[in-house]
């Protein structure tokens, strides 16, 4: 019996994996498309301004011979991450607590908008002037630049569930908890999972930012060296080590999370057709 059990769940295991596979190739098909733009500019302008896909991914490989390659790609692995989920963490849990209360929402939703409002620049700036050039600052910076994504994400949420259907399952006896698992959540997530998103592309876009300006090492500090030996090709390859990075978080990260939540939205769908 619990071999059966074992082997039904390897099965639905495979099948989401062969689905998740499948839905990738429409993703794949605009990174091609985004290579062949990148060819023809490369065609128009040379490549000590614009160098080829071929050269940025032979001088990619190169990166990984470099001595240190491995703590550097660490260092802002960690404070991108360390970021994002702090920022995430925070936002979506005071985000959803600000949703059910008016007031909360009135006195939290200026706030906000005054943190958005800064640029991340400035808060790379006044991180380094308050605890200096560290690996800490660029966390900062992550977590005050993209906590207002969240917040936003989780407020709009809550603040936008059905309150009639709510109010239907309570007259059922429907507990709290309850009313949130089943009414409240499933339109919550369809706010949180974009706000995510912006967020961990917004981590990476920041702490390599933080790092090329504070001197912390990590990829921005790589890509400042790079910078000053006019490498253009090696520019390049850092670039798109982080992009590869920032979609590795996404799909690798935050796109199964979804798919383990919101195995409902499937019901209806047949194999093979995603969104």
């Amino acid at each position: 019996m619990q071999a059966s059990s074992f082997a039904r769940r390897g099965l639905a295991a495979l099948g989401w994996l062969g689905r998740y596979i499948w839905a990738g190739w429409a993703g794949a098909a605009g990174l091609f498309c985004f290579a062949a733009l990148w060819q023809f500019g490369h065609e128009l302008y040379g490549s000590f301004i614009l160098p080829s896909p071929q050269e940025t991914l032979d001088a990619l490989f190169g990166l990984f011979a470099l001595p240190g390659f491995s703590e550097i790609a660490g260092n802002s692995i960690y404070r991108a991450l360390s970021g994002f989920l702090l920022a995430a963490g925070l936002g979506t849990v005071l985000g959803t607590l600000a949703g059910y209360f008016f007031a909360a929402m009135r006195l939290l939703r200026p706030m906000v908008t005054l943190l958005m409002g800064v640029p991340p620049i400035a808060w790379i700036v006044l991180a380094i002037i308050w605890f200096g050039s560290s690996g800490g600052s660029a966390i900062l910076t992550v977590v005050v630049a993209s906590f207002p994504i969240a917040f936003a994400g989780g407020l709009e949420g809550v603040a936008t569930r059905d309150r009639a259907l709510e109010q239907m399952a309570r007259s059922y006896g429907a507990s709290p908890f309850t009313r949130f698992r089943t009414i409240t959540l499933p339109h919550l997530l369809s706010y949180l999972y974009p706000a995510w998103i912006t967020t961990a592309g917004n981590s990476w876009k920041v702490v390599v930012m933080a790092e090329l300006l504070s001197n912390t090492g990590g990829i921005g500090g790589a890509l400042a060296t790079s910078r000053s030996l006019f490498d253009i090709p090696q520019v390049m390859a850092w670039i798109l080590l982080v992009v590869i990075f920032a979609l590795a978080t996404e799909y690798l990260m935050l796109q199964p999370v979804r798919e383990a939540l919101e195995r409902w939205r499937a019901a209806g769908i047949p194999w093979g057709v995603k969104r």
